[in-house]
């Protein structure tokens, strides 16, 4: 799968990495080349926009394509843990512009939409303003994972609700002729694979999966919600799906740690590469053994 900083030209299927660390955001030379922001994804059915999660990564999605958004966006949330929600009130421009619009999407509250949850945490004591104060307008939805939502303009993206502390919810997103699956944060099960979430990522051309933890990290940490790329690595194999893509990256996974795990990666499955903040991917693009190293851009 090959990775570029390229925008999307054509009416393909393309998803952009805007944040693909997990729990918490990191900074310095350690974290140069797969970055530090915490989870935020742009997908890109042609030229039709989803946004997936909130976290810090969203800042530099606004920065990057400043008046270049829809005025209608649709923000899907995988949950509302603080490390995928932190990023919305930075979302600038977009939140400073009295003529967007944008959607929030969550389904792992049992019908229940963000806008209590959020108006919780963006409260003082918590936060010093409350989002009503945004010139934006802001619209929660929400649905129960499992369903397929259907947007205005005939849009479909499919869910499923995954293992997670209060749940979270994947994604699938089927474009002329690719499929793209966002399975994060999730921790894997006993027995492994999942059977239904096999069918839901049967065939994907790139599965992201969350590989928080190594195999011995996991133990200690049994019952966060998070898995490992070895168990990502098994559901693909199991699932014919052709590209997997880690994200949720451990906090304390230096740029040296990640290169190695990639590395071990690669060698049970070629077209498995851990995702780098601010890379794109061109869904179903013929597949590369190591993707990319890029430039950082503002």
């Amino acid at each position: 799968m090959t990775m570029s900083n390229s925008p999307c030209t054509d009416d393909g299927l393309t998803l952009r990495f805007w944040g693909v660390r997990g729990s918490t955001p990191v900074s310095g030379p350690d974290y140069a080349e797969f970055g530090g922001s915490t989870p935020c994804m742009e997908v890109r059915c042609g030229q039709r926009l989803f946004l997936i999660d909130a976290g810090s990564g969203l800042y530099h999605c606004g920065q990057h394509h400043r008046t270049g958004l829809p005025k209608a966006i649709d923000l899907l949330f995988s949950h509302l843990h603080l490390d995928h929600t932190g990023g919305l009130p930075f979302f600038k421009p977009a939140v400073l512009d009295p003529e967007q619009v944008i959607n929030t999407w969550c389904g792992n509250l049992d019908g229940q939409s963000a806008e209590a949850a959020l108006g919780t945490l963006y409260a003082p004591p918590l936060f010093p303003v409350t989002l009503d104060i945004l010139p934006c307008t802001l619209r929660h939805h929400g649905f129960k994972a499992g369903q397929t939502l259907t947007f205005g303009d005939g849009a479909q993206v499919d869910t499923i609700l995954l293992n997670h502390p209060q749940g979270s919810v994947g994604y699938r997103f089927d474009h002329a002729g690719k499929r793209l699956c966002i399975i994060s944060d999730i921790e894997h099960t006993d027995p492994w694979p999942d059977e239904e979430l096999m069918r839901f990522v049967e065939g994907a051309d790139l599965m992201v999966y969350d590989g928080m933890f190594t195999d011995c990290e996991y133990p200690t940490c049994r019952g966060w919600g998070h898995s490992t790329w070895q168990k990502g690595v098994e559901l693909a194999r199991a699932a014919g799906v052709k590209a997997l893509a880690i994200i949720h990256l451990h906090p304390g996974h230096t740029d040296t740690v990640l290169r190695a795990m990639e590395a071990d990666m690669q060698a049970e499955m070629p077209t498995a590469f851990i995702a780098r903040e601010r890379s794109s991917v061109a869904v179903g693009a013929q597949a590369a053994r190591r993707p990319v190293t890029l430039a950082r851009i503002a």
